[in-house]
């Protein structure tokens, strides 16, 4: 079997490493890739990858963009298996807005909210009046993870209003926007396989971090670091999750004539009143799908072509390790990242028991390789407990090093000793 995998980040180059364990694939292609997955696929400009789509078994498209806009429409209209949404179902990453519309149609508990557009300032301002104290303001559209603000500040909640409403910030992502009254507890990654009938499978839980600083400071990244399995959530919450957001989530689509075929990523709020929904992302999520699939026993081949041909029944089945992922980001992330310095010490890191690292931001110049975007490289690694992976992944993280290298000393800190 061929397999393509579309995509150039961290996320994508696990996807290429899990795929090329299996035995069921001849080849995976990565279009168009990134030096990382070089080392485990073969990788291809975009163009050249859809023009010769046909030659391909199965294609799994990575990055939410090109899912929004149809890619997996146009792929499957084509003759292709897809694991990835259609841009129907894909609106539920594309617009927080109708993704709440959904969730209440579900009966998926969540936050209270309200929608505003670029022409209801004082209105938005008025919402924020009514909130008990913990705003939550988002984007509408997609802005890579970063277009949301969590504030105890109502000042800086406006400001964040009027920064989004006017285009400032994300264009014409947050011409509309979501306000949320903020809930509180631990954060809950669920990914679900999901084959277009009402059912779906989960993955392992992760819990990931997504503010720069350490102890939740700073502002919102596209995730500094996660790891699985947490403890908090065991098979009772996963099965509750499953019936009460997941499911029911499925069944409103389908009332709308719309199947979902891909992951479903569930972003939850474990409250003291039972898991609610954040919001819902169409795609593995970053970096939690660098710590799932380390742990994935089962073939991850073998669950994405059943799911997009809509047969899904091999179980998931997991190893019992942890795992622990360390992003290594550049000075400036997630403002203005600065790139182009050299990475040293990568080689130190070969050999290290338990350790992988992925590829998200890097190029190369010449014999050297150097940083290309935010977020550069995750350092993930399994042990027999979260705090053995943990203890490995920061050893290997202290090998790397370039100017301005930042990353979080706490990731799973708080996650218990043993699981």
């Amino acid at each position: 079997m061929r397999v393509l995998v579309v995509g150039s980040g961290g996320r994508e180059h696990s996807l290429a490493w899990a795929l090329a364990r299996s035995s069921a694939v001849e080849a995976v292609v990565a279009a168009p890739g990134n030096v990382g997955i070089g080392d485990v696929a073969e990788c291809i400009p975009i163009a050249e990858a859809l023009g010769d789509v046909e030659s391909f078994d199965l294609v799994i498209i990575g990055p939410e963009q090109p899912l929004v806009d149809g890619l997996a429409d146009e792929i499957r209209a084509r003759g292709v298996a897809v694991f990835g949404p259609s841009r129907a179902a894909a609106h539920l990453e594309g617009s927080k807005a109708w993704m709440k519309e959904i969730a209440a149609a579900a009966g998926v508990p969540t936050a209270r909210f309200a929608a505003f557009t670029h022409t209801r300032e004082a209105d938005a301002f008025a919402f924020l009046e009514t909130l008990p104290g913990l705003y939550v303001v988002k984007t509408d559209g997609l802005a890579a993870g970063k277009g949301v603000i969590v504030t105890e500040s109502l000042v800086e909640a406006r400001d964040a209003v009027r920064s989004y409403l006017s285009g400032d910030s994300f264009g014409a992502a947050g011409r509309t926007i979501v306000i949320e009254e903020g809930m509180r507890g631990p954060e809950l990654s669920l990914l679900a396989i999901c084959d277009g009938s009402l059912a779906a499978v989960p993955l392992p839980p992760a819990q990931d971090f997504k503010r720069i600083g350490d102890g939740d400071t700073g502002p919102n990244t596209g995730g500094m670091g996660a790891y699985s399995p947490v403890p908090v959530a065991g098979a009772d919450m996963v099965e509750l999750i499953m019936n009460k957001i997941v499911e029911p989530t499925l069944a409103a689509l389908a009332q709308r004539g719309i199947e979902y075929r891909g992951i479903l990523y569930a972003g939850l709020m474990l409250t003291t009143e039972g898991p609610k929904l954040i919001e819902y992302n169409i795609r593995f999520g970053d970096p939690e799908c660098q710590v799932v699939l380390p742990r994935l026993a089962s073939d991850l081949f073998t669950h994405c072509m059943e799911a997009a041909t809509g047969m899904l029944s091999t179980p998931v089945r997991t190893i019992e390790d942890s795992c622990v992922g360390v992003v290594l980001a550049t000075d400036g992330y997630p403002g203005s990242a600065r790139t182009g310095d050299v990475i040293q010490g990568l080689d130190a890191t070969i050999g290290r028991d338990g350790v992988t690292v992925f590829h998200a931001g890097t190029r190369r110049e010449g014999d050297d390789l150097v940083t290309a975007g935010g977020r550069v490289l995750d350092v993930v690694a399994t042990g027999s407990t979260i705090a053995v992976a943990r203890a490995r992944a920061y050893a290997a993280a202290a090998c790397i090093s370039w100017p301005g290298i930042q990353f979080r000393g706490d990731i799973a800190e708080l996650a218990g000793i043993e699981t």
